[in-house]
């Protein structure tokens, strides 16, 4: 079977044709950083407009690359939730529409599942039950995943995500957005153990916080002397330790929670994904995890660690499979839990 997934979540507009859950024959991402970067950040009003614009011409290129038209096509899945509403507006309303006039079947999935099902697109494939650690700019949550429709959330952050805190420690230090790439860049020049940044574990719970990192970064930058913009030119190895700890302290808790969980359920099987999946020394870290635990690590490749329509269309397959079909009533929700 045939599945269109498209995906307007946040800022990429992305439309993706996936055959039977697992075997990727298009995916087009149209990414919109540059017209976040001078804001520091997604401004949500205009990722909405841009999705507007670009998501005739990114769906029909996906089923050009395809090599087939929509009457080749088995479903639809989209994208509802969660995420910035305008920006998923555009999404489902264009998802339903094509759906209406071909009779095409709708499938709703849900954005995290997105994500954990975009490690069955590449070798090696999870088998289940695994533990899945979903780490974004919006997201960082622990699940232990059943098999289809069989998510139970064993944590989640209380506060900001990962890669939310990334972009606004980014944007305290001057590097730009996205600051997850840019961080990571630099901590690979400077001493993670340079500056003892706090660790919130929160013992006895799964769950996360972010929030106290991102104070501390900026307590630090104040005690130095230097306003935050001029640590870049005017100390540029105090910034290189500063990124370098600063990743470590988040890395650090990430790696140690999923140990915890996989300690916790017995399960040696975990599957990383989201966008900050694609940080080199998160990537590392878990894998040496893995080892010292003799558990099985599965991370996707970079591209299908960020937001793309693959992932969408590898969930809603399932959802095709199982008959968990939608209707024309539905609405994005930006607030969502699997």
């Amino acid at each position: 079977m045939r599945i269109l997934g498209i995906d307007t979540s946040c800022d990429d507009t992305s439309a993706s044709v996936v055959e039977n859950g697992i075997k990727i024959i298009s995916n087009i991402v149209s990414g919109q950083s540059e017209i976040h970067k001078k804001y520091g950040g997604i401004v949500p009003e205009l990722a909405s407009r841009k999705h507007v614009e670009m998501i005739i011409p990114v769906v029909e290129q996906a089923l050009k690359k395809a090599e087939i038209e929509l009457k080749d096509i088995d479903g639809i899945a989209v994208c509802h939730g969660p995420g910035l509403i305008g920006s998923l507006l555009v999404g489902c309303s264009f998802a339903k529409a094509i759906c209406y006039t071909t009779k095409i079947p709708l499938l709703a999935v849900n954005h995290l599942e997105g994500h954990i099902f975009a490690s069955f697109l590449e070798e090696p494939r999870p088998e289940f039950p695994f533990i899945a650690l979903i780490v974004s700019g919006g997201h960082t949550s622990l699940y232990m995943v059943d098999g289809f429709d069989r998510y139970r959330e064993l944590g989640k952050t209380r506060d900001d995500a990962a890669g939310e805190a990334y972009d606004k420690v980014s944007k305290l230090l001057g590097l730009g957005y996205p600051g997850g790439p840019v961080i990571d860049s630099l901590a690979k020049e400077g001493n993670p153990k340079a500056i003892d940044f706090p660790r919130a574990y929160l013992p006895e719970s799964f769950d996360f916080s972010f929030s106290g990192i991102k104070t501390a970064v900026l307590n630090f930058v104040k005690s130095t002397g230097f306003e935050n913009y001029e640590i870049k030119t005017k100390k540029p190895e105090l910034l290189l330790d500063i990124a370098a700890s600063f990743q470590a302290a988040v890395v650090d808790v990430l790696v140690r929670k999923t140990e915890w969980a996989i300690k916790r359920t017995w399960i040696k099987r975990v599957v990383l994904s989201g966008g900050v999946a694609a940080n080199s020394q998160l990537r590392r870290r878990m894998k040496e995890m893995g080892d010292e635990r003799e558990a099985e690590i599965i991370i996707p490749s970079i591209p299908l660690c960020t937001d793309n329509a693959a992932m969408i269309a590898a969930a809603g397959y399932h959802h095709l499979l199982t008959g968990k079909l939608a209707d024309l009533t539905l609405n994005p929700k930006a607030y969502l839990p699997l």
